[in-house]
C-alpha cells in the first residue's frame, strides 16, 4: 500500500505434497527427486497425476507406486487403449482414412437405434466436454479429469456393444461400422483437445497419428464443432502413446538410483528414517472433520447389504423436486430398475448418463414423488452441508458385480 501498489483480491495456494502419509523430508529419506523423475517418467505422466492427485484445499500423497498405477490404469488401459484400438480399425477396416460424417450427425430423422445410439454417444462427449471447462476454470482439476475419463468409458462400451469386428464382415453393414468409428474418433479429437493444456506431447502424438492438421494445444476446447472431423485424412502409422509400466521393474530400478544417489550424498536417509519415524507422526491430509463413526454392527448385518456395480441408462430431473435425480440403471439383472437420488443440486443429469455407480440393490422399494426408488446410490458427503460426490470406478467393471 505505500508504494500505491493495489494489494491482490484472490491467492490460489495449494496444499503440501506428502509422500506415504507422512511429511517429505531428507531426514526420512523420502524426498521426491526431479532427476529420478525425469530419468523413470515423461513429463506428461507427472503433469498428468498431477492434476489428477491434487485438489485445492487438500495435501496430496505422491508415491511413485501410486504414479505408476495411475499411468497404467488411466493412460495405458484407457486412453492408450482407446487410441489404439479405434486408429487399428480405421487402418484395418477403412485404409487408413478417416470416414466421412455419417447420416446420424446430418439427417435429423434418424431412425434405426444404432443411429441413436451413436448421437448419445456425441452427446455425452459435448456434455462432459462442457464440464470439464467449467471444472477447469474453477481450478477442480481432478474432478475436471473425471469428466474427459467418463467420455472414455462410453466410447470404449460403445465400441465393445457395437463390435465393429462383427460388422466388418459383412458389405451391408459398411454405413453402421463407418458410424461407429467415426463416432470414436470425434469423440478422440474432442479428448485429445481439452487434455493438451495437461499432457501436451501425449496429446500432439494422438493428433499427429489420427491424421490432424495444426496442434492440439492451439485448438480452443470451447471452440470444437462436433462434425468436423476431416474425412479422407490418412492416419500415420499407429504406436502406443502409453505402453504399460511394469511395476516391479521399475520400483527396483528407482530404489537401485536413490542408493546411488544417497551414497553420494553427506545425508544417509535410511539411518536417519529409522530414528525420525519413531517420532513421526502421519499428517493429515484432510483438512475437514471426520464424521464420527456410527455404532459397530457385526459381519452378519453387514453381509446383508448388497452392494452391485450399475451403469447409469437414463437421467432427468423429477417434476417439482428440486434434489431429485430419476436414474434408470442397468444392474446386470436383466430389466432395469429406477432410483431417485437427491443429488439433482450437484449433478445434472447428462453428467450423470454414462456412469458406473454403486447401489444398495436390496433395499425395500419406496415411494418418493409418485415414483418407485428401487436402491440407493452411494455417495461421499463432504463439509457442513453435506455435498455428495458419487461412488465411482476408475476401471471398468461389469455391471451386476457385487462389491
Amino acid at each position: 500500500m505505500a508504494i500505491g501498489v493495489e494489494l491482490p483480491k484472490t491467492v490460489y495456494a495449494h496444499g503440501m505434497w506428502i509422500s506415504g502419509g507422512r511429511k517429505i523430508s531428507k531426514e526420512l529419506g523420502n524426498v521426491i527427486d526431479p532427476n529420478i523423475l525425469l530419468k523413470f517418467f515423461s513429463r506428461d505422466y507427472v503433469r498428468y497425476f498431477s492434476a489428477r492427485e491434487m485438489v485445492f484445499g487438500l495435501d496430496g500423497d505422491f508415491t511413485y507406486e501410486a504414479l505408476i498405477n495411475r499411468v497404467n490404469s488411466d493412460l495405458a488401459k484407457g486412453l492408450g487403449n482407446l487410441v489404439s484400438r479405434t486408429l487399428k480399425m480405421v487402418e484395418k477396416y477403412c485404409q487408413s482414412k478417416l470416414p466421412n460424417c455419417p447420416k446420424a450427425f446430418i439427417d435429423a430423422q434418424t431412425i434405426e437405434s444404432w443411429q441413436q445410439v451413436a448421437q448419445d454417444v456425441r452427446d455425452t462427449t459435448i456434455a462432459r466436454s462442457k464440464a470439464f471447462e467449467t471444472e477447469f476454470n474453477d481450478y477442480n482439476f481432478s474432478r475436471a479429469l473425471e469428466a474427459v475419463w467418463e467420455i472414455i468409458a462410453r466410447v470404449d462400451k460403445y465400441i465393445s456393444d457395437s463390435a465393429p469386428w462383427n460388422l466388418a464382415k459383412d458389405p451391408v453393414n459398411k454405413e453402421q461400422l463407418e458410424t461407429v468409428l467415426y463416432t470414436s474418433l470425434e469423440s478422440l479429437r474432442f479428448i485429445t483437445a481439452i487434455l493438451a493444456p495437461i499432457m501436451p506431447d501425449s496429446t500432439a502424438s494422438i493428433w499427429t497419428q489420427m491424421g490432424l492438421v495444426g496442434s492440439p494445444i492451439n485448438t480452443n476446447p470451447e471452440e470444437l464443432v462436433w462434425g468436423q472431423l476431416p474425412s479422407a485424412n490418412q492416419i500415420t502409422e499407429v504406436r502406443a502413446i502409453f505402453p504399460t509400466l511394469d511395476k516391479e521393474k521399475l520400483i527396483v530400478e528407482i530404489e537401485e538410483e536413490k542408493k546411488k544417489m544417497s551414497e553420494n550424498s553427506e545425508i544417509k536417509p535410511v539411518e536417519a528414517a529409522a530414528l525420525a519415524l519413531e517420532a513421526q507422526a502421519p499428517v493429515e491430509v484432510a483438512k475437514e472433520p471426520v464424521p464420527e463413526l456410527k455404532p459397530m454392527i457385526n459381519i452378519d448385518d453387514f453381509l446383508k447389504i448388497d452392494l452391485r456395480v450399475a451403469h447409469v441408462l437414463e437421467a432427468e430431473r423429477v417434476p417439482k423436486a428440486d434434489k431429485l435425480l430419476r436414474l434408470v440403471l442397468d444392474a446386470g439383472e436383466g430389466k432395469p430398475r429406477q432410483i431417485l437420488a437427491g443429488i439433482a443440486q450437484h449433478y445434472t443429469p447428462e453428467e450423470m448418463v454414462g456412469r458406473k455407480i454403486i447401489i444398495v440393490a436390496n433395499l425395500e422399494p419406496r415411494k418418493l414423488r409418485g415414483y418407485e426408488s428401487q436402491g440407493m446410490l452411494l455417495a461421499a458427503s463432504i463439509g457442513e452441508a453435506g455435498k455428495p460426490i458419487v461412488a465411482g470406478f476408475l476401471e471398468d467393471v461389469p455391471n451386476g458385480a457385487r462389491l
